[in-house]
């Protein structure tokens, strides 16, 4: 049978495309790109700590450390509820954390770290012991007294700088003997061993909260 020229070419040129669609889909797919350092969405002042902080760490930065403890990009924290209404509430504040003229300073742990402790902390009467937190986030019981907020924030969503703390951030208190609790050590982790990053004008309008009785 004779076969048309330009119907020949065409039929090849089908078959071709089918068996180029075929080795595509058996074929290994391409590495998806990281994702975007949190560095990103500072402004140069903080790229500039970050740097340095960096720099201290080496090899281990801010990048390694979220992708091995912040992996979803979320945070929480938690505040008494005294404290949100005094300096969160009645000040109408639109970011979290301790300000200068510079920026707001917020030190922040994995949410799944703060919440799994909030629900571990949970007791009969629908409150919370402040014992099984604070030992549950390394910190002292008297932290967690009454009522709290516990605060949750998506990094990535909301573009939010994010850093490691250093010991010039504003509220660092810094450990001086081994046992201290709620103390600053460079590196990264709370006195406790909790993961925490700093995070910089961490946004009160996107952020969620929680009433914890």
């Amino acid at each position: 049978m004779t076969v048309n020229p330009i119907f020949r070419a065409l039929l090849l040129g089908s078959l071709s495309t089918v068996v180029g669609c075929a080795s595509m889909r058996g074929g290994t797919k391409p590495t998806p790109p990281p994702p975007a350092s949190l560095v990103d969405n500072c402004d140069d002042t903080q790229k500039a700590v970050s740097k340095e902080a960096d720099a201290l760490a080496s090899p281990y930065g801010i990048d390694q450390h979220v992708e091995k403890n912040f992996a979803d990009r979320k945070v929480s924290w938690l505040m008494t509820d005294s404290a949100y209404q005094k300096f969160v509430v009645q000040t109408g504040a639109k970011n979290f954390g301790r300000c200068n003229d510079v920026a707001c300073y917020l030190f922040a742990a994995p949410a799944g770290t703060i919440q799994g402790a909030v629900e571990k902390a949970k007791t009969a009467d629908g409150k919370h012991d402040p014992a099984v937190l604070g030992q549950a986030l390394g910190l002292p019981a008297k932290n967690f007294e009454g009522p709290l907020r516990m605060m949750t924030l998506d990094l990535a969503a909301q573009k939010v700088c994010t850093r490691l703390p250093v010991d010039a951030d504003p509220g660092v208190w810094k450990c001086t003997t081994p046992e201290d609790k709620d103390c600053f050590k460079f590196g990264g982790y709370t006195s406790g061993g909790v993961p925490e990053v700093m995070v910089i004008n961490a946004p009160v309008a996107d952020t969620q909260v929680a009433e914890i009785p």
